[in-house]
């Protein structure tokens, strides 16, 4: 009866494990590890016609476009949200980057990805990054967030703001209060 239990229980937790593991397996790819920080916030839309967020890249790693289809986009009024993230570099400090999304009938695509250069060389360890409004609907188009910071990480963090306005122009500050 005891050698029973025992191959029961023993069933039961290898079988356990092995779900346990498969359920691992299929949520890896959502999000990579080194994502530590990311928001959805603020919103754009335009006629098809303007060019997605981009900025003059400063090293060879900044810009990375996904295209939706120029023919596409050109042929209908395109709208969607902003999403701003932090990937932790192997040295412990993050990058920072700005994609915009577009809403389409098949899901969210990604317009075009920026990396915040202003942010990113300060080689910071960021603690938090946060939406001006987090209720979901903003009244006007463009993008406030406050991205928190530390350039030693024994230091208190620094707010630094990144603004979109409505014609899409970035600007990134340290925050002032």
């Amino acid at each position: 009866m005891a050698a029973m239990r025992q191959a029961i229980i023993t069933v039961l937790l290898a079988s356990g494990w092995a779900i346990a593991a498969e359920a691992q397996t299929v949520h890896d790819d959502i999000l990579p590890a080194a994502v530590i920080f990311a928001t959805s916030t603020g919103y754009w839309e335009d006629d098809g016609n303007l060019l997605p967020v981009e900025r003059a890249p400063t090293t060879t790693q900044s810009v990375s476009n996904q295209d939706m289809g120029r023919a596409d986009a050109e042929t209908r009024q395109r709208h969607g949200y902003y999403k701003l993230f932090a990937v932790r570099q192997p040295d412990k400090t993050s990058k920072v980057f700005l994609q915009q999304i577009a809403q389409n009938d098949a899901g969210p695509a990604v317009v075009s990805t920026v990396e915040l250069q202003e942010i990113s060389d300060l080689k910071p360890y960021v603690t938090d990054i946060r939406p001006e409004n987090s209720s979901g609907f903003i009244k006007e188009p463009g993008l406030f967030a406050t991205v928190y910071l530390k350039t030693d990480p024994a230091a208190e963090p620094d707010g630094w703001t990144v603004l979109i306005d409505e014609f899409g122009d970035i600007t990134v500050e340290k925050a002032t209060n």
